[in-house]
């Protein structure tokens, strides 16, 4: 029987253990996607305790506490820190099976050389000893990031924004971690009621000091702001929707339902549809003449619990799996920008596994000139656990190239987060082990050792070129 959590945890042979210590674990961390509140970075924050740095906005951990039962006055309401980091540790020894259960071990581990299992019986203990910890500054925001070997992380940010805190933070040497944005513009085509939507168009507008009355106006916008991105360091933009239509559309028709929802009037689902088309369409030329890279989340089906999101709004644990069709509109999209020269490097992710193979074999369609041009995004949001990696990885080894893959990201709000690109290094090596040990590929030592080093940071850095 192996130990929980030793330093072959999840390395299933010799060869996987090889490849991981050795060339897996030393590399530093890209992470190109996560929500981290810039503020922090730039600030370094001091958390208080436990609680601000690990369940302040994770809402994996709310899900599975309300699961357990817990009431919602200890997950988001107005009970102390420590009656919320309470409540946490009395569910986690239920979420064995969960990834939540490695995650929340690992991060003990890695960032306070915890090895206790965390329960209502260690909590008090943990507790203490985390907080203690957290009040030396190598236990600051930044600290936390260098402690896991991040050199750069992109934020998700919107076209409004100021960016002030990147400016900062670039302007005072980026100390200890380069910290750039991400160009985030779903705010322009999301319609969860009219007013909100015509509200962040004025703000846009104001951002790019321009008066939005139609199309041209958003465009201009949103160039406005794209070079603004650009200035200070931005080289991604990213696209959170359901999924890309496969439906006949006009710039005329997406005029006319910005002229309709400014004047008042809800447009109806195919008129925000073509409204969706031609944002991401422009986005996508405007990247490509920028260098930038394209990354497009597809699948999630937000918001289903109206009352709680009624009650908690968004990004709060109420989005599922969704089942959209996106084949045919993904195809036809990337073929309008490939078919006018434009078609930026892009990365594409899937949150329902059944679209696995759909995405490997639309990236093949349009790969050119750069490796691994088109990428098929790792295991995402509810797939980055090992099952949902395995299948990915899989995936894009039968109907792709893998040596070629840019490998992992955190997408996360939690400072801690960063050991999942240990257990996604981890499951390759032993993905990679076992092909070897099998005799399924021939193990030329420094070709595989190369493969692997590149999966987990090289190939993100020549494909991103951030420095």
């Amino acid at each position: 029987m192996k130990k929980f959590l030793d330093e072959n945890f999840l390395l299933s042979t010799k060869t996987a253990s090889e490849l991981y210590h050795e060339s897996a674990e030393p590399m530093p961390i890209i992470d190109y996607h996560n929500h981290l509140p810039p503020a922090d970075i730039t600030e370094d924050r001091k958390f208080s305790n436990i609680f601000e740095a690990w369940l302040e906005g994770d809402h994996y951990k709310w899900r599975a506490m309300r699961t357990l039962g817990i009431d919602e006055e200890y997950i988001t309401g107005n009970a102390s820190p420590r009656e919320k980091f309470n409540a946490w540790a009395q569910t986690v020894p239920y979420t064995v099976g969960n990834p939540l259960y490695h995650w929340t071990h690992l991060e003990l581990k890695r960032y306070f050389g915890i090895n206790d299992l965390l329960s209502p019986e260690t909590s008090e203990k943990i507790w203490k000893d985390v907080n203690e910890k957290l009040q030396d500054n190598a236990f600051s925001a930044r600290g936390l990031l260098k402690k896991m070997n991040v050199e750069v992380l992109c934020t998700t940010d919107d076209p409004a924004d100021s960016l002030e805190h990147h400016k900062k933070h670039s302007e005072n040497g980026s100390p200890d971690v380069i910290m750039l944005p991400a160009f985030r513009p779903d705010n322009t085509h999301k319609f969860l009621n009219l007013t909100s939507w015509q509200e962040y168009i004025k703000k846009l507008g104001s951002a790019a000091e321009i008066k939005i009355s139609g199309w041209q106006d958003l465009a201009a916008a949103l160039k406005n702001r794209h070079d603004y991105f650009d200035a200070n360091g931005c080289r991604v933009s990213d696209h959170g929707i359901e999924y890309i239509p496969d439906i006949t559309w006009s710039i005329e028709e997406a005029d006319k339902t910005i002229k309709k929802a400014l004047n008042g009037e809800m447009p109806e689902e195919k008129e925000i549809l073509a409204l969706r088309c031609a944002v991401l369409e422009e986005c996508g030329k405007m990247d490509a003449e920028a260098g930038w890279v394209m990354q497009i989340h597809m699948g999630a089906l937000r918001n289903v619990n109206t009352s709680r999101f009624n009650q908690l709004g968004a990004d709060t644990g109420f989005d599922v799996i969704g089942d959209f069709p996106i084949a045919k509109g993904l195809a036809s999209f990337l073929d309008r920008l490939e078919r006018e020269n434009l078609l930026p490097k892009t990365i594409l992710y899937v949150l329902n596994p059944r679209d696995n193979e759909v995405i490997g074999t639309i990236t093949g369609a349009f790969q050119k000139d750069t490796p691994g041009k088109i990428q098929f995004g790792s295991g995402w949001w509810f797939n980055d656990q090992k099952d949902g990696m395995i299948r990915q990885l899989t995936a894009l080894a039968n109907l792709g190239m893998l040596s070629k893959f840019v490998g992992m990201l955190t997408d996360s709000r939690s400072f801690l987060s960063f050991p999942r690109h240990e257990y996604f290094r981890r499951i390759l090596s032993s993905l990679f082990g076992s092909w070897i040990e099998n005799g399924e590929i021939p193990y030329d030592r420094n070709f595989i050792h190369s493969i692997i080093k590149d999966i987990s940071y090289n190939n993100a850095g020549d494909y991103f070129n951030f420095t």
